[in-house]
């Protein structure tokens, strides 16, 4: 493993805009990731194993709920320093990040936002410090962009419910120790059910044989007759938006992640070319390389701007969706380009396990199709400044 001499480009001085505990916490997460994540990512990406023992540093560097309260165990920062964390967690690697921001986004925030209290005291605390782990319960096997279309259903029998169905490209679900799920009950109305590891007819195989993100726990959630107590259900949102406020905070971690992808490349890509020697001299004096590297950080720097703008918005509780849903296909699109454009500096050098820029580059294609599509995100954004949603 090359040693991890990461330098984030900061074009246009973005950091004097962060205030002092941004920058506190983005460099924690920094250090963090260069020396718990960058010497291990490519062995683990190798042999497509999800790397548990850093589950303790993602919980130390505030990684799983920061912006969850502290009284249920959270480090109470702003979407900012969210954001950052998120951002320094992906220059490492994409399916690390993901288990950060299905933690955080996906499991938290729901349980704070729509839970009652005793399930906030119950559950928030230990997803904090990664005692215990969860996921997300929303796409099935044959509803993807369309999830009111969702099949799981429950029913109530009583003194409790009874959960049937199954969901697919759950990340964390093999080692997760609860489960977020979206059903619908007997009037078609979705609803989200607290599953935890253990109840009778509850599995969790994986997914094997990925070409993208392999250092992330990928799986199914399978419900044969689940009996799932009563007190389980969110009962503070119903319907689909409730599942979807989940994906907008999600998305706009994302937003932030792939602006960490697309920096690594851009830096191993930039220190290649000023080392690499071709026809006498460097290939970074040479036009068309300059070119490829002026536009990288060009791009960069407009995804940097975009997602601090975005930061502020939610700090004021004022980011719409469709205000997210563009900041996440941006970005994302953004640093895929960029991914492949850095590859191409490297040469052959570039596909090896010896950088991270292919590694990267198939998380991507993972990512821009995750939490929304690059169409669906382009639809969104359509439907917002036409008022006409082209969906159906």
């Amino acid at each position: 493993m090359r040693p991890d001499l990461f330098e984030a480009p900061d074009y246009y001085n973005l950091d004097d805009l962060f205030s002092e505990e941004h920058l506190l916490v983005r460099d924690a997460a920094r250090q963090w990731v260069k020396r718990d994540v960058s010497p291990i990512i490519e062995e683990y990406a190798q042999k497509a194993e999800f790397p548990k023992q850093i589950l303790g540093g993602l919980a130390e560097i505030g990684a799983f709920g920061p912006y969850i309260p502290e009284e249920y165990g959270g480090a109470g920062l702003d979407q900012i320093s969210y954001g950052l964390i998120m951002q320094e967690i992906e220059r490492g690697d994409s399916g690390v990040r993901s288990t950060a921001s299905v933690q955080s986004s996906l499991v938290m925030y729901p349980i704070y936002t729509y839970g009652t209290e005793e399930q906030r005291k119950k559950y928030l605390p230990k997803l904090a410090t990664g005692e215990m782990m969860g996921c997300f319960g929303l796409t099935e096997p044959s509803h993807g962009s369309n999830p009111s279309g969702m099949e799981t259903k429950y029913k109530d029998m009583g003194d409790h419910y009874l959960l049937n169905g199954a969901k697919l490209w759950i990340s964390n679900s093999p080692f997760a120790d609860i489960a977020v799920v979206w059903a619908k009950n007997e009037e078609g109305r979705i609803h989200g059910l607290i599953v935890e590891r253990g109840m009778e007819g509850f599995t969790t195989p994986e997914t094997h044989n990925k070409w993208s993100l392999r250092a992330s726990a990928t799986g199914e959630l399978i419900f044969d007759n689940v009996k799932v107590p009563k007190e389980n259900l969110l009962p503070n949102k119903t319907g689909l938006g409730a599942p979807l406020g989940c994906l907008d905070s999600a998305r706009y971690g994302i937003a932030w992640g792939a602006i960490g992808a697309a920096m690594d490349c851009y830096d191993t890509a930039l220190r290649y070319a000023k080392e690499r020697i071709q026809f006498g001299k460097p290939i970074a004096a040479t036009q068309l390389q300059q070119k490829k590297l002026a536009e990288m950080i060009t791009e960069i720097t407009k995804a940097q701007l975009l997602a601090f703008r975005l930061g502020q918005l939610k700090n004021q509780g004022k980011a719409t969706t469709a205000q997210i849903s563009m900041a996440k296909r941006n970005n994302v699109d953004m640093a895929i380009k960029i991914a492949r454009e850095a590859r191409q500096v490297l040469g052959a050098m570039g596909i090896t396990g010896e950088y991270s820029i292919m590694r990267h580059m198939m998380n991507l294609e993972s990512v821009i199709t995750y939490e929304g599509t690059h169409d669906i995100h382009l639809l969104i954004t359509g439907a917002d400044i036409t008022g006409m949603p082209a969906f159906q």
